[in-house]
């Protein structure tokens, strides 16, 4: 795994970011602007700080398929998907876009998971006939929203004669998958993201193209908003030590309900079926007047029911993503307690300045999720690529 700066970062007008994403920009110095530029894919996003796993071998498909939540034995060449590694009580471990081009299966993690998640890989091996290597000195990961990833100027890497292009399936609800949120325009919809893996040895290239405007560059503050408002959930944000996949939405994208057992299986089917996720996952609009963005960790409150004599104020979760967006102004992700009303009024008191901002919820995975058994599946949005 690398912990090197980016060679972006020498872009004129790069600011560095910090926390989950150091070592790449969070801003070429216009965030809203970078925005757009990625929703109308003429921009890419320098994801390069991120870990990348490859698994060779003729059973590594039917490997990953028995060890992870995702149906991924029948991945076809170039075909991408999602999946998650859970512990034996259904908590999230570990996150990966996958992708296979005919030789190796490719995982794209977040920093945080790749060391872990090698490390587990490997010693899950036993007797079959895999190779697990960390690939992550070899290979930079670049972000975009760009239908054809060349046409942004990307030296898209094809070690097998497959472009390693991993398309997010977030916009739809996978073969298998469940989508809780009851929306049916859900904002995923226009959510139409890919990761590319580059040589990193083409970065310091890629930053004096950069440099003379192609490509437009975006900061991971752009993306972290678009995503946002997708409700897109990330490992390094939205994953506590607690998480199961029913509280984010993360069963429309990289759970197979129908798959054979894996580990954690009778967690996931149980809660679905029978039970409710204890939490949930919510949007935020945050009052902006006060020019006060929360940060991820900072509590959650809601207004206790009482007599108006009594009011009074109860924390219910936390902020897990927040971010300005172009359109819809101050806007959160946070995780609450499952029993808090959908209507009732909320608001986050900030750690760092001691503010309170308040906030209107929008709901994702709502109070009554679960409990399926009996209930008609939902059709599939759009068409799988």
């Amino acid at each position: 795994m690398t912990d090197a700066v980016s060679p972006l970062l020498a872009t004129p007008g790069a600011v560095r970011a910090d926390g989950v994403d150091e070592g790449v920009a969070a801003h070429y110095g216009n965030p809203n602007v970078e925005q757009r530029r990625l929703e109308d894919g003429t921009a890419v996003v320098d994801l390069s700080h991120a870990g990348v796993v490859s698994v060779t071998g003729p059973d590594r498909l039917t490997w990953l398929n028995s060890i992870s939540s995702q149906a991924l034995d029948r991945l076809a060449p170039g075909e991408s998907s999602e999946t998650l590694i859970l512990d034996p009580q259904g908590r999230i471990e570990y996150d990966a876009h996958v992708f296979d081009d005919g030789v190796t299966t490719w995982l794209l993690v977040d920093r945080v998971e790749t060391a872990g998640l090698f490390g587990w890989l490997d010693r899950m091996r036993f007797t079959l006939r895999v190779e697990v290597a960390d690939r992550t000195e070899e290979f930079a990961t670049v972000g975009t929203m760009a239908t054809d990833a060349a046409s942004v100027g990307l030296e898209i890497a094809a070690p097998n004669g497959v472009p390693l292009v991993w398309r997010d399936p977030w916009s739809e609800i996978a073969v298998g998958g469940w989508q809780y949120a009851s929306e049916v325009e859900h904002p995923a919809a226009t959510w139409d993201f890919s990761e590319v893996l580059v040589p990193r040895a083409s970065l310091t290239a890629l930053a004096k193209r950069a440099g003379t405007g192609t490509p437009v560059l975006a900061g991971t503050l752009a993306l972290d908003a678009l995503r946002i408002a997708a409700w897109r959930p990330r490992f390094s944000t939205e994953v506590d030590e607690r998480s199961i996949p029913h509280e984010l939405d993360w069963m429309r994208s990289a759970v197979h309900l129908d798959k054979g057992c894996y580990r954690g299986q009778e967690t996931v089917a149980k809660v679905h079926n029978l039970g409710h996720p204890p939490r949930r996952l919510v949007m935020l609009h945050l009052d902006g007047s006060d020019t006060v963005l929360p940060a991820h960790g900072d509590e959650v409150f809601a207004e206790k029911k009482r007599p108006e004599s009594e009011a009074g104020w109860r924390g219910v979760g936390s902020v897990t993503s927040s971010a300005i967006h172009h359109e819809l102004g101050p806007i959160a992700l946070a995780v609450i307690r499952r029993g808090v009303p959908v209507d009732a009024p909320l608001e986050v008191h900030t750690a760092e300045t001691g503010e309170i901002v308040a906030a209107a919820q929008v709901v994702v995975v709502p109070p009554e999720a679960g409990s399926t058994a009996g209930i008609p599946r939902m059709p599939r949005l759009g068409v799988r690529r």
